[in-house]
């Protein structure tokens, strides 16, 4: 059995918490919490489940082998610290800390502790994200030409980070682990803060991966609309991943391919000869089954530490997200 303690019950911690106590392999005896109006909350709903306003307590607790840690992003590194020192293993929320050399500290501890460290890109552990890796790899798609991605919504605000850092390492994480994690050639982004001075509201990013993959990343959180929506173009076949849609994958069979025409000489060789087919097949929308990722990321969480599990979030894909989000900063 493992045994949890949980540190932060805000925004998404409720979230962790529901899928930890309902996971029957684990058992979560203590959660960490400042604010006593979400203390009483996690009494009111898990009377089974004790609190404390003190983080030290969970580090302390010798029954407790594993910490989950949901708290501002300016706590990651210090929290897992303390928790990798203290012998316990660590899931904490995205992104694992705010630059990439704070990881490599972490992926040095933990494999010195021989501890897991794992991330919370939850988005790696949704059934949808997972079809398309794959089409990716099967081949269906032809030569991935680019992506682009489109994460907007109006509101939730953050004063403690931008909305580069708070809304991409959801889609870096998904092109990394889709293109099975490159080191980008080239990287730029231009953001601007509308709302609060030094903290951009809107931000594109460019990313230029080896092959000739190009990927475009924009976040805002000061947009009409909700979108969360990531287009893959193929040199075969093109397809969406919309994750609000019912339908969440969308397959087009579509593509611009070259002809060979005859040349004045009887030669279809002629580069001069070539002209192009435009092609409009068939639109695929598979089924795929729902299972919660957050479910399914906790699992793995405990697979990795009972089953010796290869983590797919550990510190080394955590680094290049980071390093690709700090590019520039």
């Amino acid at each position: 059995m493992i045994v949890i303690g949980q540190v932060g019950i805000g925004y998404w911690g409720p979230n962790l918490l529901r899928n930890l106590n309902a996971n029957t392999s684990c058992k979560v005896k203590l959660v960490a919490e400042s604010s006593k109006e979400r203390r009483d909350y996690v009494k009111s709903i898990y009377p089974s489940i004790k609190v404390t306003n003190h983080f030290d307590d969970l580090l302390n607790d010798d029954e407790i082998n594993s910490i989950v840690i949901s708290t501002p992003v300016n706590t990651h590194f210090d929290f897992t610290m303390k928790a990798l020192h203290s012998g316990k293993n660590v899931l904490v929320e995205k992104p694992m800390a705010t630059d990439s050399n704070q990881i490599n500290k972490i992926h040095e501890l933990a494999v010195k502790k021989k501890l897991v460290a794992m991330v919370g890109h939850t988005f790696l552990f949704n059934e949808a994200v997972r079809y398309v890796k794959k089409i990716i790899d099967s081949g269906t798609l032809g030569k991935i030409r680019y992506i682009y991605s489109q994460r907007l919504n109006l509101g939730r605000i953050r004063s403690d980070v931008d909305a580069l850092w708070n809304l991409a390492p959801h889609d870096i994480s998904i092109v990394q682990y889709w293109l099975d994690e490159p080191d980008p050639i080239k990287i730029s982004r231009n953001g601007i803060d509308y709302v609060q001075k030094g903290i951009n509201d809107v931000v594109f990013m460019n990313i230029q991966y080896p092959k000739n993959i190009m990927v475009n990343i924009h976040v805002s959180w000061l947009d009409p609309h909700k979108v969360r929506k990531m287009t893959i173009v193929g040199s075969k076949k093109m397809i969406v991943y919309d994750d609000i849609a019912e339908n969440k994958i969308t397959i087009y069979d579509k593509g611009i391919d070259p002809i060979a025409v005859l040349g004045k000489d009887m030669d279809f060789d002629n580069p001069n000869s070539i002209a192009f087919n435009h092609r409009s097949g068939d639109v695929y929308q598979p089924k795929i089954q729902w299972i919660e990722p957050l479910k399914a990321e906790i699992d793995h969480f405990i697979n990795c530490i009972v089953k010796n599990t290869k983590c797919l979030t550990d510190p080394l894909h955590a680094r290049k997200v980071i390093k690709i989000l700090e590019a520039q900063k």
